[in-house]
């Protein structure tokens, strides 16, 4: 058996009509395949070699708009960054964003296809394996490796007809598997065995090795548990991988994850957010998370929202209207009131900031039975949800403070109103004003479509002040830095030579 130590050696490229690929998969949902390879990525770019991402099949509210104006998931956007190449709608082809308990809006290539439900999806996802198959080829042009990656688990025997997420994608475009386990949930030895045995023959020799993530203490504990993982599967290890800190500072993906911890610190600015049902593109709140001079209270559905809050941030929704009742349901619009008539504020990002206004008008019925719905009315402000998608990086400045502002819209519908005349942003470029957003008289309640304001340092910085709170934090430099540990750490303890090795044989 082969130990997890790495090797080191010269990269080689093979023939550019069939770059050396590599697909990562895990044993199962949140086990780290997105950080994994965004490490992998910067590792081999830090290496000198041209490397780009792929998701053929991913499934998350939180999204990102693309260079070539689309939206993919925003693992893979960040993916990209680790690369040095901008987005492309073909690194995801197709992104699933749920609506409803039952049902997920479906995104092919960057642009909304169709809504299904989902005992629907398991009769058309095949369907979708030729534009999978197309954008997999768009995206190796020219590169000497694609790091694909898997979705969910392959063990998941259920959803093996017309899979296209991982053993399914990985048999149509012929490439080999390493199988990536989480320690620290427990059980790896009897996830990464257990795959095995469920998988079918052809699966079996498909995958050409394993590792191990999210260990915590010392490696060479566990040299024994993986040598009865090779031993009971026939695969090779090529590492174990420790728990990385660093991770913590990159978007999240998953809504699980907004229970990631935050720093402490001594006063600072508590910012409440309510965790609405179908929270979208959270990744909003990632700055302030790791801002020292403020606190993030991120209120789970049951629980008030704290009344010493001198913020209420309301996030994007994937269903406004459904997450408004939501809202409403919990009583977070009596908080909210009583927020305001304290004189606090209240800020609403997209889907937030449609809540705010006075009505939401869906006349053709996208998000359930066409109706209009009352809003939270603290915005004199209407919308009307329309089927034409805006999804397109922006740049601007904060209006009351010239702040420079860079991020990207998402959203259906239109806002207008009386309160449209105190906008939050100006969008405009050569010249040409372009107004975004909306404000109360006295400005205490704001909204904007525009998602990752709160990236954008000077606006960030400029806001907070308005409450007294200092930023301390260079929020971009950091995820730059957080990847170059990512990368750091897998050339110490990943067999990478190995991996390359394994691509290049496809």
């Amino acid at each position: 058996m082969r130990d997890c130590r790495r090797r080191r050696g010269a990269a080689s490229v093979t023939s550019p009509l069939r770059p050396p690929a590599l697909m990562i998969q895990g044993t199962g949902s949140n086990v780290g395949k997105s950080t994994l390879v965004a490490a992998l990525c910067r590792a081999f770019l830090r290496r000198g070699l041209k490397v780009a991402p792929f998701k053929p099949q991913n499934m998350s509210n939180n999204a990102a708009a693309t260079a070539d104006g689309g939206e993919i998931g925003r693992a893979q956007a960040v993916q990209a960054r680790a690369c040095g190449l901008p987005s492309s709608v073909h690194m995801n082809p197709v992104l699933l964003k749920p609506e409803t308990d039952t049902g997920a809006q479906v995104i092919v290539q960057g642009r909304r296809a169709f809504t299904l439900r989902a005992r629907d999806w398991g009769s058309r996802k095949g369907d979708l394996l030729p534009a999978v198959l197309e954008s997999f080829g768009r995206i190796g042009e020219g590169m000497d490796l694609v790091l694909v990656e898997g979705a969910g688990s392959p063990a998941e025997i259920n959803l093996r007809a017309g899979d296209i997420a991982n053993m399914g994608f990985a048999r149509a475009a012929d490439l080999p598997v390493v199988l990536a386990g989480d320690i620290d949930r427990g059980g790896v030895i009897a996830s990464l065995v257990g795959t095995h045995a469920v998988l079918e023959p052809d699966e079996k020799v498909r995958i050409k090795a394993f590792l191990i993530n999210k260990f915590r203490g010392d490696v060479s504990l566990f040299s024994e548990g993986a040598r009865a993982i090779a031993e009971r599967t026939g695969w090779p290890c090529l590492g174990i991988l420790p728990f990385l800190p660093a991770a913590l500072r990159l978007p999240a993906e998953d809504a699980l994850d907004l229970s990631r911890p935050i720093g402490e610190g001594g006063e600072r600015l508590k910012i409440a957010v309510p965790i609405i049902a179908r929270i979208a593109n959270f990744d909003d709140l990632d700055p302030l998370r790791q801002e020292p001079g403020v606190e993030l209270v991120l209120v789970p559905p049951g629980t008030p929202l704290p009344g010493d809050a001198g913020l209420v941030i309301l996030p994007g929704s994937k269903s406004t209207i459904g997450d408004l009742a939501f809202l409403r349901a919990q009583g977070w619009d009596i908080d909210i009131a009583a927020h305001r008539r304290r004189g606090g504020h209240v800020l609403g990002l997209c889907g937030g900031y449609q809540m705010l206004g006075r009505s939401i008008c869906d006349p053709e019925g996208i998000e359930g039975p066409a109706s209009t719905v009352p809003g939270l009315g603290l915005l004199e402000v209407d919308t009307v949800l329309t089927p034409d998608k805006v999804t397109a990086p922006v740049r601007g400045r904060h209006l009351a403070s010239g702040a420079a502002v860079e991020g990207y819209e998402i959203h259906l519908g239109r806002t207008d109103g009386p309160d449209r005349a105190r906008p939050l942003l100006d969008l405009g470029s050569q010249g040409a004003s372009r107004p975004d957003g909306a404000a109360s008289a006295d400005g205490r309640v704001q909204g904007s479509y525009v998602h990752g304001l709160f990236g954008s340092d000077a606006f960030r910085a400029a806001y907070l002040a308005g409450f007294g709170a200092a930023s301390a934090l260079a929020y971009e430099a950091g995820i730059e830095k957080a990847l170059d540990d990512l990368a750091e750490a897998a050339e110490a303890h990943l067999d990478l030579d190995a991996m390359l090795a394994i691509a290049q044989a496809r």
